[in-house]
């Protein structure tokens, strides 16, 4: 087995924000493929992957799924869970505070680590995090007035409890191979294909779409599950919730280079913040001392 030090989990699960970057664009590139039947499609590439991965490397398939049920509530809860409030938050509440609201979850879960054995929360965490925030809101923007109701709001903020909770647990079931994610993939498509039925009309991608498709399951609705997996079970949990602020910033400028958005004066602003927060949190900024002040000790 491939033994990793923290450093280099970390590194692995930053790929993540590289991959969730190309989300937006992929999915615009996708064309008007309904919600559920493309998470069912991209989940379903993404294990066709890894499964001839694991047939090329003559790996048994059973075992790394033969799991706990805590484990598969846990795996499939967080990657079909989340996607599923995701979509109600869209529908139910204007798009752009849905999605800010959703983006709590890298502040959850540098609050979060805090909880966990051999953790600790400092300020520097939490001041990290707040700036962190603050950039992805001046980016996202958002209408307080723009309406919504109980039911999107509920589900965005949903949104950020189970993706920061997932990803906190998983920090809890190191012992679980990160293999496993590819029977959560699995079992995600089948739940995403059902819901397709039951509440959507069919309409296939066509053409150029099923490169954002393949993309898709290839990249950020992939592959960045298994990254994510190795940095927040190996890797420093509180520098990759504070990375993963950048997300909505890359992604922001894959999409003016692809041609699906337009640069705003807010995008530098939004930059320098999210680059502050990330900054202080991690350290970079913060002096060499004897002891740093924790917040919360585990």
């Amino acid at each position: 087995m491939l033994t990793l030090s923290r450093r280099q989990a970390t590194a692995i699960g930053a790929t993540t924000i590289l991959n969730w970057a190309l989300l937006a664009t992929l999915t615009q590139l996708s064309g008007p493929v309904p919600p559920f039947l493309l998470t069912g499609l991209a989940f379903g590439i993404a294990f066709l992957c890894f499964l001839a991965w694991s047939l090329w490397r003559r790996e048994p398939l059973t075992a790394p799924l033969r799991q706990a049920p805590s484990v598969w509530a846990l795996g499939v809860g967080g990657l079909f869970g989340y996607h599923a409030l995701y979509f109600v938050a869209q529908q139910n509440a204007p798009p752009a505070n849905a999605g800010l609201i959703s983006y709590l979850w890298p502040l959850l879960i540098v609050l979060f680590v805090g909880l966990l054995p051999g953790e600790r929360l400092l300020a520097r965490h939490v001041v990290g995090g707040l700036l962190g925030f603050a950039g992805a809101a001046l980016l996202i923007g958002g209408d307080l007035g723009g309406g919504g109701n109980a039911l999107g709001y509920g589900a965005a903020f949903a949104c950020a409890l189970v993706w920061s909770g997932y990803s906190v647990l998983s920090r809890a079931k190191k012992a679980v191979p990160t293999s496993a994610v590819g029977g959560f993939c699995l079992v995600t498509a089948l739940l995403a294909f059902a819901c397709h039925g039951l509440f959507e009309t069919t309409r296939w991608p066509q053409g150029i779409e099923w490169l954002g498709v393949v993309g898709l399951g290839l990249g950020p609705v992939g592959s960045a599950f298994f990254t994510w997996d190795i940095g927040v079970k190996h890797g420093d949990l509180h520098l990759l919730g504070l990375l993963a602020y950048a997300t909505p910033l890359l992604s922001t400028l894959v999409l003016i280079v692809a041609g699906y958005a337009e640069a705003t004066p807010l995008l530098a602003l939004a930059a320098g913040v999210i680059t502050l927060g990330m900054l202080i949190g991690s350290g970079a900024l913060v002096r060499r001392k004897k002891q740093e002040i924790p917040v919360r000790s585990a």
